[in-house]
């Protein structure tokens, strides 16, 4: 489902992605390690079809991220650091925008299951954004990523700012989603949120994947160190 062979990234003379090839098949969610700096942000944004590859390919559900990105943005919902939400309007009414801007005309039920689905109570979701909290704008912007029914998941750091209730609703739904068929790539900081929803692991490091395993495998212990092994050697 998700596919990428030697993905390149320059800015100027700096390399952030240095040659990544990576799989992730139907039914899978890989989940992503590393520092800051890494070029973790950058794959998924190149995964997103928000930049392009100085060098290499890739493709999401058959489509060329360069020569497909419209066929692309059909079947991908992202979430990054940054929600995107359109402050003075409620979060009802941004996935209702959200839907108008996909050419769909706006499904009240859908929309509905969709809030509830990250556990946006109705006071919540008829709020302006800009009242909510930063784990609340979250759930905002995950619900807006599952109205979209993708087939491939991008999150990065979606975690972050969660409560919880939140966490618990978030892993619950990417479960319920591999099991349906979809693929994912998580990006986290943390290892035990890597163990608790991941098929497997990557460990990226000055923009290479340094590391690759199966979950199965692994204990928290064992994936510290192989973070810390992976992460050392590149000093």
């Amino acid at each position: 489902m998700i596919e990428t062979h030697g993905l390149v990234k320059l800015y100027g003379m700096h390399a952030a992605l240095r040659g990544v090839s990576l799989e992730v098949p139907a039914g899978q969610i890989l989940t992503i390690l590393g520092h800051n700096g890494s070029g973790k942000t950058t794959l998924v944004r190149l995964l997103a079809t928000l930049t392009r590859p100085t060098a290499g390919r890739g493709q999401i559900a058959g489509h060329d991220l360069v020569g497909g990105r419209d066929q692309v943005r059909r079947v991908v919902a992202l979430v990054g650091h940054s929600t995107h939400l359109y402050d003075d309007l409620t979060a009802r009414e941004n996935l209702a925008f959200t839907e108008v801007l996909a050419g769909r005309r706006p499904d009240a039920k859908r929309i509905e299951a969709a809030l509830g689905r990250v556990g946006l109570e109705d006071g919540q979701a008829g709020a302006r954004v800009r009242a909510l909290s930063s784990g609340l704008r979250r759930r905002v912007a995950l619900a807006r990523a599952i109205l979209r029914d993708p087939r491939v998941l991008l999150l990065d750091e979606a975690f972050s700012g969660l409560d919880q209730d939140g966490t618990k609703r978030l892993e619950d739904y990417l479960h319920a989603f591999k099991a349906a068929g979809g693929a994912a790539i998580v990006v986290t900081h943390s290892l035990g949120r890597a163990l608790a929803i991941a098929d497997r692991v990557a460990i990226l490091v000055g923009g290479r994947i340094a590391a690759e395993t199966a979950r199965a495998s692994l204990t928290e212990e064992a994936l510290q160190r192989l973070y810390l092994a992976a992460t050392d050697a590149s000093a």
